[in-house]
């Protein structure tokens, strides 16, 4: 089956009486057992069931299913939050003394979190660019994971997993990937190298901008020992599923950062059009990059023009699509705020993966936090604005963007 035929008819519900085509939503706090017995024995991971759900719910576990699937992975957990997840996930494997390599091309909540891992004893060690070379060259006897953005938001660097993964592999560490900006339709880093794939579900896998996720997903592809991971212990026992065994039995359970019922089947209702909403945001990206990049003062951001150093990476890894994401620098802030302001179809917002095409000045809100060299790895300029593209019709996308552009006395 292609992608889109898969997502509607690999995971069809076999087990509702009414033949619904969705899960149905399990919204509810505790599940009954027949007896004390049986509870006894769902508390304890001795027979199937659910008992509570902060730890595991039937809604819950269909979009966790889902997405496994979709990633190629063994299993998934799903977080309330995109940033629960990238937090459980490195809480589950680091202890205080730890190093992780970052790249720092990261949303800027990202970066925040790695500032507050500081005071669990943590260290991360921020690269301007992820590769094979630099990642090598960073790795120390402390260093327990890798951990970047595949298309970086908004720097937009493309990262090479296949040349990371080799890196890390022949260090003994474990390669995260944040994909919330590729998306399984573009590409699945597991099977280029990644250990462990992280999405903001937020974004374009729920694609309505209606339900706050995130989802983990276990490749089941590296092997944890106690040595040099000594939080995992017993939990070695469970070979490719001790990652995910120490997740849920641990700080993914215990920091109670479940997903509600009800936002994993807005999820599963939404990932039903990830292939087609991809699709068509990645052609209006490109279309409105090109066209952008004809105005005098303006610098355009997008790694699907031939222009990006990350062009070829783009063709060989993702398929030619690049995403859709677009930045542009505007001259200076006053002039982005203008152009922003000009927008018609636009809406100002902190959200990308969007139906709707959202665009923010992302040094003023996003990275208010961060410091003028974070930023600067960022790809954050005080002149810069971030487009996420919708589904719109790219016609007019581009004559609203042109006329916003002209509002500033620039000549096409």
């Amino acid at each position: 089956m292609g992608f889109n035929t898969t997502l509607l008819h690999s995971d069809r519900p076999s087990s509702d009486t009414f033949g619904a085509t969705l899960p149905p939503v399990y919204q509810v706090s505790a599940f009954a057992c027949d007896s004390a017995e049986q509870l006894e024995k769902v508390f304890n991971n001795r027979a199937a069931g659910f008992t509570y759900t902060r730890a595991g719910n039937p809604t819950v576990e269909a979009f966790e299913k889902r997405i496994a699937a979709l990633e190629g992975g063994i299993s998934a957990a799903a977080c309330s939050s995109g940033m629960a997840a990238i937090t459980v996930t490195l809480m589950t494997l680091l202890s205080a003394g730890d190093e992780v390599i970052v790249s720092s091309g990261l949303f800027g909540g990202t970066l925040d979190l790695f500032a507050d891992l500081k005071a669990f004893g943590t260290t991360a060690r921020f690269l301007d660019s992820v590769t094979y070379e630099t990642v090598s060259s960073a790795i120390t006897e402390r260093t327990k994971a890798v951990f970047t953005e595949l298309i970086g938001n908004p720097k937009l660097d493309v990262a090479d997993i296949a040349e990371v993964s080799r890196a890390c592999k022949e260090h003994g560490i474990p390669l995260i990937i944040d994909s919330t900006t590729a998306t399984p339709y573009l590409i699945n880093p597991l099977k280029h190298g990644a250990d462990i794939v992280i999405h903001s579900s937020s974004k374009y896998i729920n694609g309505g901008g209606n339900s706050i996720s995130g989802v983990i997903v276990d490749g089941g592809s590296f092997k944890w020992s106690r040595e040099k991971y000594p939080r995992f212990g017993d939990f070695v026992k469970f070979g490719p599923f001790a990652f995910t065994a120490r997740l849920r039995n641990r700080l993914w359970r215990n920091m109670g950062c479940c997903l509600s019922p009800f936002n994993a089947y807005m999820n599963l209702v939404g990932v039903e059009t990830l292939g087609l909403r991809m699709e068509r945001c990645c052609e209006n990206a490109r279309a409105l990059a090109e066209y952008l990049s004809g105005f005098e003062g303006l610098t355009v951001n997008y790694p699907g023009l031939p222009a990006s150093p990350y062009y070829g990476l783009v063709q060989k890894q993702l398929g030619g699509k690049g995403g859709a994401i677009v930045t542009v620098r505007a001259g200076s802030k006053e002039k982005a705020f203008r152009l922003i302001n000009s927008l018609k179809y636009a809406s100002v917002a902190t959200n990308i993966g969007d139906v709707r095409t959202l665009v923010i000045h992302p040094a003023s809100t996003i990275y208010t936090h961060s410091s003028e060299e974070q930023r600067v790895s960022a790809g954050v300029y005080d002149d810069t604005i971030r487009i996420s593209v919708g589904i719109e019709d790219k016609e007019d996308l581009i004559a609203d963007f042109g006329q916003a552009v002209r509002s500033l006395g620039e000549d096409r």
